[in-house]
């Protein structure tokens, strides 16, 4: 593989709403995804020689419509996958601001999510890296990849 310099590093930053230390249950789980995510391309990218640098960017409330949002080297990630995004109503937010406010949610493979999902986090560094992401285990029924063993097609891996 030729690396070029912008694969040398993949910096990785999640923005999300923190209302006095805590945020809402929506960007907790897309951190929560995120986390165990950086942890498995680590895994993956080290070999290649490709570092992750992860900045997390706690927002007031008043930049709330910026809350759950991913960003890849500067772009956001449903600028370099097919993730399309929408706000509803977002009960845990409203608790933590006080009022009446909406939240972000993600549209992947026909799928609505509240979080970040995993497979677009990973989708979405493999694309900004221009690598080959590698099948899926629903696709192939052969593993995922990841060195967990599992073969079997049921999908029950990462």
């Amino acid at each position: 593989m030729n690396q070029d310099s912008s694969q040398g590093t993949l910096v990785i930053e999640w923005k999300h709403l923190d209302a006095e230390g805590e945020t809402c249950d929506r960007c907790y789980d897309t951190g929560e995804n995120l986390r165990a995510e950086i942890k498995r391309l680590q895994r993956k990218l080290e070999p290649k020689g490709i570092d992750i640098q992860f900045v997390e960017t706690k927002l007031a409330e008043t930049r709330i419509n910026e809350s759950n949002q991913i960003l890849m080297n500067g772009k956001l990630i449903e600028e370099i996958i097919e993730l399309e995004v929408r706000d509803n109503y977002c009960a845990s937010c409203s608790d933590l601001v006080g009022r009446e406010t909406t939240c972000r949610v993600v549209i992947l493979d026909g799928e609505e999510y509240e979080d970040i999902p995993a497979k677009a986090i990973r989708r979405a560094a493999m694309r900004v890296l221009g690598l080959e992401e590698e099948p899926s285990v629903k696709a192939t029924g052969a593993g995922c990849g990841c060195g967990c063993g599992n073969g079997n097609g049921n999908n029950t891996c990462c």
